[in-house]
């Protein structure tokens, strides 16, 4: 699946195939309104953008987000009955894809707390497990996921560090990583060349941002 994937810029992510998937769309390019299922994490700005996953929606898209940001998206203009609120451990099958609710949050800030029920997602499409974290540090929950694909915040202040995030990465051991949220908001470029030199050797980074 690496090569149906494309990370728009920061955390703005697009999953391409049979089913369309959106997560997080935020300062999209094109108005392509192809999206089969769009996720939302949490309800920050750069993470839950209207202008944005307008651009991508159409009349069939169903939206997931979790439980507590369910009013906000109501709010937003997206009908209750394409939307799914899910909490943490919760499984969800749509389109074609399983999709498992996973926390994220910060263990030692206060940006995302544990409290709010924010998520991070494992999408199995086909053969692969893709790992969306979210915006999270190094949380036990997250090490526990199962994955081929792992997504991860690199870019620090709000999450994991470059190295904080390979630690991560490292103990999970997916065959294969793409660092995401770095770069633009937050975080530098070059943060992915710290990323990849605390990356186990084993691991295939996959340098997405545009």
């Amino acid at each position: 699946m690496l090569d149906q994937i494309t990370v728009n810029e920061h955390s703005s992510i697009r999953i391409g195939g049979k089913a369309v998937v959106y997560v997080d769309p935020f300062h999209l390019r094109e108005e392509r309104h192809d999206a089969d299922v769009i996720l939302f994490t949490h309800p920050h700005y750069d993470h839950f953008s209207p202008e944005d996953f307008v651009k991508a929606a159409n009349e069939h898209t169903h939206f997931v987000c979790p439980d507590s940001m369910k009013r906000e998206v109501m709010a937003a203009g997206i009908p209750a009955e394409r939307l799914t609120a899910m909490e943490a451990e919760e499984n969800l099958g749509i389109c074609g894809i399983e999709i498992e609710a996973v926390p994220a949050y910060n263990t030692n800030k206060k940006f995302h707390p544990r409290a709010k029920g924010w998520l991070g997602y494992v999408l199995e499409i086909g053969r692969d497990m893709i790992y969306i974290a979210g915006d999270t540090d190094d949380i036990p929950e997250g090490r526990a996921v199962d994955c081929t694909i792992a997504m991860v915040p690199i870019g620090g202040t709000y999450t994991m560090t470059a190295a904080e995030a390979a630690a991560f990465v490292n103990a999970m051991h997916p065959p294969a990583v793409i660092p995401t949220h770095y770069g633009s908001i937050v975080g530098e470029r070059a943060d992915a060349a710290v990323f990849a030199a605390h990356l186990d050797e084993d691991i295939a980074l996959c340098v997405k941002i545009q």
